[in-house]
């Protein structure tokens, strides 16, 4: 947080303003919640057909879940100074 005329030292930022890895060897682990919301627009036969699981190639909304957790767990590649977190 920053106090009256403060700025906060951000951990990712050296000195000289460049951009650097943090050391979190000795950090605690920590339980943590995250939450992902996205909205599908779709014609009603479509969702139907979703909600009654007659898909010509299986359950979709698995195919979601399945393909979820595979970007959770890669999320350090696609995020620069993200380190990989167990899942």
């Amino acid at each position: 947080m920053r106090g009256k005329g403060e700025m906060t030292k951000l951990s990712h930022y050296g000195k000289s303003g460049e951009v650097r890895m943090v050391d979190v060897t000795e950090k605690a682990v920590t339980a943590r919640t995250a939450v992902a919301r996205g909205f599908v627009k779709m014609p009603a036969a479509v969702v139907r057909a979703v909600r009654r699981l007659k898909n010509p190639k299986g359950n979709p909304l698995e195919v979601a879940r399945i393909a979820g957790i595979a970007a959770a767990k890669r999320t350090s590649e696609w995020i620069p100074l993200c380190h990989p977190l167990p899942l």
